[in-house]
């Protein structure tokens, strides 16, 4: 015969009616066994074995029913069972690890604290000092702003002898103490963490914003300077160390270890804009363009020229005749193809160098601006008074004379490499010494280590380093095709071919005025050769796609040539012939790279710092005595010395470890008041609790929840909970805290009609139970005044007329 469980149900409750609890209990034990998805069954069964005394009997129901809870998303309903569990047996750690868990993924941090504290006091007493700081650990990343704690904690991990989380507590009570700007607390913390782990970046960066806020960044250097002296190749240490001097405004240091790390790591060149920065503070316009004369190839190709041309120009506002401010402008304004501003610089340094007697820098001046301007004879007169040569000018012009065919809009889309090789050829020889310039706004040039010219050099050095761009165009030697026919303005085909200029032989005009030609091939041969140097760099420094842009550049100009291929081989390109035309010209696929994937850029990390010391034996400490000295206990020292042996005191706990837990536990009873955003938790907690009949635990969460609300905010929260908070001190049989709340509930303001009578009709329900039948008769009778039929409100009356008679 199958179980019927509805007769089995209907027997427990007469048992229960009867006050049969053990046979109530049996008939529920059939139930669960017969049908076990009826978990209210098994509740009811876990508190029958809690009223007759049966513990162990109980927590097992109590435990299924929280890990199924628990298992199915029901977070609140599982923190109510495993606080009944926690009622029958207080001692169980295992029960509070559960409990801190699921209060800690709720947001109830202050609970998750309470109940991790348990569980470090059962280690503590058990003798298990490392498991009992490990769950104090979590318990301080749930306060991170409480750095008393943290700094006693550290405490304690030093006398266990674990080295390395006493360094990260030290570290992180550090960092609290420097977001709350007490620089000399944090100052003391990075000190403590510094002992332990010298070379951790982090310690390391905490220390020195500590000393740098407090003023004594000369601290901080000596401190990185030991670190940089154990890792001289580390770059990290090497850019803290240069914010430190710089900080400290000793700008010579700063930039000696500028220079270590640019060796070590060339993108960092940047660093020394920040260095010529410090120089022009300190009204040092040598030395900072100097510093600039270093980095200004290099800053170039990062396109940092806007950062150059501030600095330059506000070393020029101190001194205006600086000559080698002024030509570092005109290397820059070159590179940018400013006619503008290069004019202009030029003319400033003209300028300049008349008023110093340089002729020979004056003269290179005027040379360069006879180039650019040709039609200007104030240039030419004053070169000619400084003692230059205008025979190749004139040669120059002779040969550049304007071509009697009008350009047309085709010839203007076409490169000008084409040009510049027959005009550089009718120029003469010294219009050839520095034709790789032509890609130099694309590039970079070699080292400045080895390479840079000197502030001191003459304009005419860097006239022959950096050759002139801006030679005038001879539009007449592009071959271009033209359409068939003129479609229409601006349309342009861009299936045309260049034909590469022949090469004539120097007339001998051009022989006489600057000596015996080199043959055209060889030249070119000398041009490209420069050109590939600079290819060269750029694949040593790690700047590939200059490089690759470059190849393409030079082939489109010189064609095709071993040396060129040579280069893609090292950069694992293939060489792909020349396309036709425009239009057949496939895309070049290009590969991104970043300096970390070479070897010269790899960081050398600092030696790992053990994690902790050898394992020492715990300590014995016996269980009755384990926090018998708590409250008397005084909290130890911060200042405890790093090799101090642990203290052994049998039977009490070390004092140390108890002041941890004095604190820890200060900081659970005084704990703030939560944030609004926790209104649904306490309030979903406190049904969970009212529901499986913990009615001191609902009335502690509906009271935080009605805390957090206000009685006028315009919900039905407040309401709510007094509604509640009611119901269950009616359950508790405590009538007169119960018609407290449903008063508080009637002079909340903003609520409905029907709202309102609920709680005259439950606080006349509640004065009933207090057997205050006076106020009750007037609450019904206003109930029954306003609506006759509302829940039996006429019955009422008349029993309590009936029982005051």
């Amino acid at each position: 015969m199958g179980f019927d469980k509805a007769k089995a149900v209907r027997a427990a409750e007469k048992h229960l009616g009867q006050g049969k609890i053990p046979a109530a209990i049996q008939e529920y034990r059939k139930i669960v066994e017969q049908d076990k998805s009826d978990f209210t069954a098994l509740n009811m069964l876990g508190d029958l074995y809690a009223r007759v005394d049966k513990k162990d009997e109980a927590i097992k129901c109590f435990t299924g029913l929280a890990e199924h809870y628990r298992d199915q998303g029901f977070a609140l309903k599982a923190i109510a069972m495993y606080k009944k569990i926690s009622r029958l047996n207080p001692d169980a750690s295992d029960v509070a690890g559960k409990l801190a868990a699921l209060y800690e993924q709720q947001g109830l941090f202050a609970e998750a604290r309470a109940q991790y504290l348990t569980v470090a006091e059962t280690h503590s007493r058990a003798g298990q000092t490392r498991e009992a700081l490990s769950v104090l650990q979590r318990i301080a990343d749930l306060d991170p702003r409480n750095t008393e704690i943290r700094l006693r904690l550290a405490e304690s991990y030093l006398r266990e002898k674990l080295m390395a989380e006493a360094a990260k507590t030290f570290t992180e009570a550090g960092q609290q103490f420097l977001a709350r700007s007490d620089y000399q607390n944090a100052l003391a913390a990075y000190t403590r963490a510094h002992d332990l782990n010298p070379q951790d970046y982090a310690v390391l960066s905490g220390l020195t914003q500590a000393y740098c806020a407090l003023g004594t960044a000369t601290e901080a250097a000596a401190a990185l300077e030991r670190a940089v002296a154990e890792q001289p190749a580390d770059r990290e240490l090497l850019s803290m160390l240069v914010n430190v001097y710089l900080e400290a405004e000793d700008a010579q240091a700063a930039e000696r270890i500028t220079d270590d790390l640019v060796k070590l790591d060339p993108p960092s060149y940047a660093r020394s804009l920040d260095v010529a920065r410090l120089y022009l503070k300190q009204d040092k316009a040598e030395q900072t363009t100097r510093v600039l004369t270093q980095i200004i190839e290099p800053a170039l190709a990062g396109r940092e020229e806007d950062a150059l041309v501030n600095l330059l120009n506000e070393t020029l506002a101190h001194d205006p005749q600086k000559l080698d401010a002024l030509q570092m402008l005109v290397r820059i304004h070159t590179w940018q193809r400013d006619d503008d501003k290069l004019r202009t610089v030029l003319e400033q340094l003209a300028e300049a160098a008349r008023r110093a007697t340089l002729e020979a820098d004056e003269r290179d001046a005027l040379t360069q601006l006879v180039r650019l301007v040709p039609d200007e004879p104030s240039y030419r007169e004053r070169l000619s008074a400084v003692g230059g040569a205008l025979d190749s000018f004139d040669v120059m012009e002779d040969t550049l004379a304007p071509s009697e065919e009008v350009p047309t809009f085709e010839n203007f889309v076409l490169t000008d490499e084409a040009h510049t090789a027959r005009d550089s050829e009718a120029a003469g020889p010294e219009a050839l010494v520095g034709k790789g310039s032509d890609f130099e706004w694309n590039s970079v040039a070699p080292e400045a280590s080895d390479f840079a010219p000197s502030p001191a050099a003459s304009f005419a050095d860097l006239n022959a380093e950096f050759a002139d761009v801006a030679a005038p165009l001879h539009l007449s030697t592009v071959q271009a095709a033209a359409p068939d026919e003129q479609e229409g303005f601006q349309e342009v085909d861009f299936n045309f071919s260049i034909e590469t200029p022949s090469v004539e032989k120097p007339s001998a005009a051009t022989e006489g005025a600057g000596g015996q030609t080199p043959p055209a091939d060889a030249r070119l041969e000398a041009l490209l050769a420069q050109e590939l140097e600079s290819v060269d760099f750029y694949i040593a420094q790690g700047y590939q796609d200059i490089a690759r842009d470059t190849l393409e550049i030079l082939e489109k100009q010189y064609g095709a040539h071993q040396g060129i291929e040579a280069r893609r081989g090292q950069l694992g390109l293939t060489a792909t012939p020349p396309p036709t035309s425009f239009a057949e010209a496939e895309p070049v696929a290009t590969e991104t790279s970043s300096f970390s994937d070479f070897a010269q850029y790899e960081i050398t990390t600092p030696e790992a710092i053990p994690a902790e010391a050898d394992e020492t034996e715990a300590d014995e400490i016996e269980v009755d005595a384990v926090f018998a000295e708590l409250a008397a206990t005084a909290p130890a020292s911060s200042n405890t010395a790093i090799n101090s042996p642990p203290v052994i005191a049998q039977p009490t706990i070390d004092a140390g470890l108890a002041a941890v837990f004095d604190e820890f536990r200060a900081a659970v009873e005084e704990e703030d008041p939560l944030p609004t955003a926790d209104y649904e938790t306490h309030y979903n907690l406190g049904l969970a609790y009212k529901e499986m009949d913990l009615m001191d635990d609902a009335i502690e969460e509906f009271q935080a929840a009605a805390s957090i609300v206000a009685p006028q905010d315009g919900t039905s929260r407040y309401l709510q909970c007094c509604n509640l908070l009611g119901h269950c001190f009616m359950s508790k049989g405590m009538g007169r805290l119960a018609a407290m709340w449903f008063q508080r509930g009637l002079d909340a303001p903003g609520h409905t009609e029907d709202e309102y009578q609920a709680l005259r009709f439950e606080l006349g329900t509640a004065y009933e139970q207090m057997g205050d039948l006076d106020h009750a008769l007037d609450m019904f009778t206003e109930v029954y005044g306003i609506d006759v039929s509302y829940r039996g409100v006429a019955n009422k009356l008349r029993e309590l007329q009936a029982q005051k008679r």
